[in-house]
């Protein structure tokens, strides 16, 4: 018996290599799908797809629709057209058009050819629906039952069709022409009255989705309403399928990713990064950066504006990277506050004059935070009349005042640029905190000067 931590790839090519097929066909049957897939995607092409071929057909549909996208395609390229054309069969629709959807279109073609007229007509129908859209997720595979019938009646329906459904903790009610009336737990079908009817224990608080809404909408239903299945609906009101949490947590993960990949100053990534090539993440990442680069080069422009002031006064160059430093951070934790806040919900776009005023009140607490200890700093520097001359008051008030300012402005731009991409139609990750860093770089020097040339005039100045 081989331990999960102990069958890894040199075991299994060892086993490979000595033809031991039915030890190591027996080894795998002992593991959990998803356990399997790991192991499945750790392997070279060519024994991949052996270990592949001594699976069990039903145990092999589990395991393929955990390998990522790339597993996938190298074992349909390995394996016979009938094995190919058993599996994508048996596929689940959603796991089904997931994988067509990754593939070249040539290839999916050819796949979707080696369907059943039935399975066929299901995924063109699923494919049919705009990408990124709850249509694309959902499973056509579920239990529904009509009001009229009798609690009995129904549960011998479930057990008939509940094995081909891909879950029956939630059962759906629709009427003679297919429209959702309600969605019920399993669990009151057990706990009715056998001769009671359906209708009887309906409550009709149905919460659907539409197949036309975007995933990241099902995400947050599925969390507001604490549901393992949602029922997706056309806009005739017709049932056409359900979206089940798994598929949910996977469309959680991707978003939370690209977003964070967003926010970090770079396109997000198609694929895991170990899989992207060198060249593509060059690419990905220099875009940003190179507009990054040219915003920074405003930064150089300012202090050249400044020249003079800098060269009266060059005890104002010791605070520029505090003060910069001070507006990019104030900023960038405002923008991640309210990126998250809108992915979850949290805030919509007509309550931005609230969020306005409430980072106004926050930029200015925190300046004024900020501002005290650059106080403290300056004032009870020991040797604060050497180091910053004999205007050492004036110029710790300058910092003081300039740091209110900066970190002010910094929150109400970090704050407010997710809501104007929002408003004209764009991602509100893309206001990405580097980008925010470098717009509060160049106001804030402007507000720094700005504030010592009225602080110092007469004086260093």
């Amino acid at each position: 018996m081989y331990a999960l931590d102990r069958l890894v790839a040199p075991e299994i090519g060892e086993l490979l290599a000595q033809r031991r097929f039915d030890q190591l066909r027996a080894a795998l049957l002992e593991f959990e799908p998803a356990d399997i897939a790991e192991l499945v995607d750790n392997l070279e092409q060519d024994q991949a797809a052996l270990v592949f071929r001594l699976l069990p057909r039903d145990l092999a549909t589990d395991v393929f629709s955990y390998l990522d996208s790339d597993q996938q395609q190298n074992l349909i390229a390995h394996l016979g057209t009938e094995r190919v054309a058993a599996l994508i069969n048996e596929l689940d629709p959603d796991d089904r058009t997931a994988l067509l959807e990754e593939m070249p279109a040539e290839v999916a073609q050819r796949l979707i050819a080696l369907l059943t007229p039935a399975e066929r007509s299901v995924t063109q129908s699923i494919l049919g629906y705009p990408e990124e859209s709850v249509g694309r997720l959902m499973t056509p595979d579920y239990v529904r039952v009509k009001p009229e019938w009798t609690i009995a009646h129904a549960m011998d329906h479930i057990r008939r069709y509940g094995r081909d459904a891909e879950t029956v903790n939630v059962i759906y009610v629709v009427d003679e022409v297919g429209a959702l009336i309600d969605d019920l737990r399993i669990r009151q079908f057990l706990l009715a009255d056998p001769q009671q009817t359906v209708e009887s224990i309906m409550d009709r608080k149905v919460r659907a989705l539409a197949a036309t809404d975007d995933r990241e909408e099902a995400v947050r239903q599925m969390q507001h309403y604490d549901r393992v299945a949602l029922p997706v609906v056309d806009s005739r009101g017709i049932l056409v399928g359900i979206v089940t949490a798994d598929d949910v947590a996977d469309v959680a993960e991707e978003e939370a990713t690209e977003d964070i990949q967003k926010m970090g100053g770079m396109e997000a990534l198609d694929v895991p990064y170990l899989d992207t090539g060198f060249v593509p993440l060059l690419r990905k990442r220099g875009g940003w950066l190179s507009v990054l680069f040219l915003g920074e080069m405003l930064t150089a422009t300012a202090m050249g504006y400044f020249e003079g002031e800098i060269s009266k006064a060059v005890v104002l160059a010791l605070f520029i990277p505090l003060i910069i430093s001070s507006g990019g951070n104030a900023g960038s934790q405002a923008c991640s506050l309210i990126i998250r806040a809108m992915a979850l919900g949290e805030i919509k776009l007509g309550e931005w004059m609230r969020v306005l005023l409430r980072e106004v009140a926050s930029g200015l607490a925190l300046g004024a935070l900020l501002g005290a200890i650059g106080v403290a700093r300056i004032v009870f520097w020991p040797a604060r009349a050497k180091l910053y001359g004999e205007h050492y008051l004036l110029v710790a008030a300058t910092v003081s005042i300039s740091l209110i300012g900066v970190v002010t402005f910094g929150t109400i731009a970090g704050s407010m640029l997710p809501f104007i991409l929002r408003r004209l139609g764009f991602d509100p990750a893309a206001a990405s905190a580097p980008f925010v860093a470098t717009l509060v770089d160049v106001t804030g020097l402007v507000i720094y000067f700005s504030v010592a040339a009225l602080m110092l005039h007469g004086t260093l100045l």
